[in-house]
């Protein structure tokens, strides 16, 4: 027999913030008597609470301070003879307090056990536990304590005095940025590639122009000359890697393969072949002879931007958009580490030339490594704060780091010390956003520097001469902390 069906009164939908309302109001009824106002406080806890307080501050000197000045005295000279059981040692306090003292308490500092010395401002029955008694007030006790803090000196190295760099050459001829730079091993001359698609050849000592080769059909990104052969590498967006023979002026091979621009290039020191990284995410190692591709050293997740090799591994090192940097063996085409300390694209990275170190820029930090391990040593002290695109280091250890908003900054590579901030001056009818720096290069010598410029210019920079530590003196703090990472 089915069941009579009771008939319910429909429910009022009420909203969330109706019902948290309802829920408030109701609490408040029960536990607060009187609304719009605070409990009375209660005396009791309030006592209980100073009571603890005073005890965990002044319970150690508290006996001390409660005796009689007379009673202080007498038991002072009682326990001079005493001295080997004292642990006081008196420190000099300000010169007001030589009033207080006449009152009874000095200021003595209690050591511990170890300390016995004898003087005339030792005072008071000591307990073990230590503790500062002083007759003037907390400010007394700081400058009276600061007397035996132990100044520790900074362990961060300092910095060597470099001269500043000045500019002394602008030579103009590219019709596009100027995006790559290479140096000739006799030091007489050095190449520039650029967004006009040429590869122009410059005297080192006049600035003036020799050659200018075509031959690419997109600006011009990476540029290496040989030192055991005749020839120059270029490597641009039309993903093309090209081998120029410098005595015919001419191109004589072509590696393809690369299925995107190509962004960095660098020739191996001792073995003959050549590394080009670029857009594919892939370094690609070729046989400079016979043209073939050796290796694709494939794990970079995004533009392989920058690449240097050394004679002994980890030869091959990359940086990368992805925010990496990674250590390849050449021999297996594998992966021997990857460092993720940087949290931006490591666009520029540049190796000491005698030590077994190597530099890398993001717009984050630069940050230092040690090879062949890859141990991290410690940031550079400054922040650039634009888009570092390129670095150089020479044998005297300055670093000079490129920025896209034109800053060209010098660093000192022992002790991170940014010593000068220079800004490159567009050349006339160049508009100022145009004053970036896309490559840079030291000539062999590393004497001088020369910059490669979004204005179509390239300008020489060398030492000042006239500068001695006296006219540019060194302004070097050491840091605080040391960052780790």
């Amino acid at each position: 027999m089915p069941g009579q069906t009771v008939s319910m009164e429909p429910v009022e939908p009420q909203s969330l913030k109706k019902l948290s309302f309802k829920s408030l109001k109701r609490a408040l009824d029960l536990f607060s008597p009187v609304h719009d106002q605070f409990p009375a406080p209660d005396g009791e806890s309030k006592k209980i609470r100073t009571s603890h307080k005073m005890h965990m501050e002044y319970g150690g000197i508290k006996s001390t301070c409660n005796q009689p000045s007379g009673q202080v005295n007498h038991v002072s000279q009682d326990q001079g003879r005493q001295a080997s059981n004292s642990n006081l040692l008196a420190l000099p306090g300000p010169e007001d307090s030589r009033d207080s003292q006449i009152g009874g308490v000095q200021n003595a500092l209690v050591l511990g056990p170890s300390m016995n010395p004898k003087g005339q401002n030792e005072v008071g029955p000591v307990s073990k536990s230590t503790a500062v008694i002083s007759s003037s007030g907390s400010s007394e006790r700081n400058l009276s304590t600061s007397a035996i803090i132990e100044r520790i000196p900074s362990k961060w190295p300092r910095p060597i005095w470099h001269p500043p760099w000045k500019n002394y050459r602008v030579i103009s001829g590219h019709l596009g940025w100027v995006r790559s730079i290479a140096f000739d091993p006799s030091n007489t001359w050095f190449c520039t590639g650029s967004a006009d698609r040429t590869i122009k050849i410059w005297d080192v000592g006049s600035g003036k122009l020799k050659l200018t080769l075509t031959g690419h059909i997109e600006q011009i990104r990476g540029l290496a000359v040989s030192s055991k052969h005749t020839y120059m590498f270029s490597a641009g967006d039309d993903k093309q890697v090209k081998c120029w023979d410098l005595e015919q002026n001419k191109v004589i091979r072509s590696y393809h393969g690369h299925l995107s621009g190509v962004y960095c290039l660098a020739l191996h020191p001792t073995i003959d072949i050549l590394l080009t990284g670029g857009r594919d995410s892939v370094c690609r190692v070729w046989d400079i002879r016979s043209k073939m591709q050796i290796h694709a050293l494939s794990g970079h997740e995004n533009t392989v931007c920058s690449v240097f090799t050394r004679p002994t591994d980890p030869q091959v090192v990359t940086g990368s958009h992805d925010t990496t940097i990674k250590f390849w063996d050449l021999r297996y085409g594998k992966t021997m580490a990857t460092l993720t300390n940087h949290k931006k694209s490591v666009r520029a990275m540049g190796q000491h030339p005698k030590e077994n170190a190597f530099a890398s820029a993001s717009a984050d930090n630069i940050k230092k490594f040690n090879l062949p391990k890859g141990q991290f040593m410690h940031n550079m002290l400054s922040q650039q704060k634009t888009i570092i695109n390129t670095m150089a280091v020479n044998e005297e250890g300055v670093m000079a780091t490129g920025g896209d908003n034109g800053s060209l900054w010098f660093w000192d590579w022992k002790s991170g010390h940014n010593f000068q901030q220079a800004q490159t001056i567009v050349q006339p009818g160049s508009l100022d956003s145009e004053a970036g720096i896309y490559a840079i290069s030291y000539d062999i010598t590393g004497s001088r520097l020369v910059t490669c410029e979004a204005d179509k210019t390239i300008k020489m920079w060398k030492e000042d001469q006239n500068a001695t530590p006296e006219s540019h003196p060194l302004n070097f703090r050491p840091p605080k902390d040391i960052r780790r990472f």
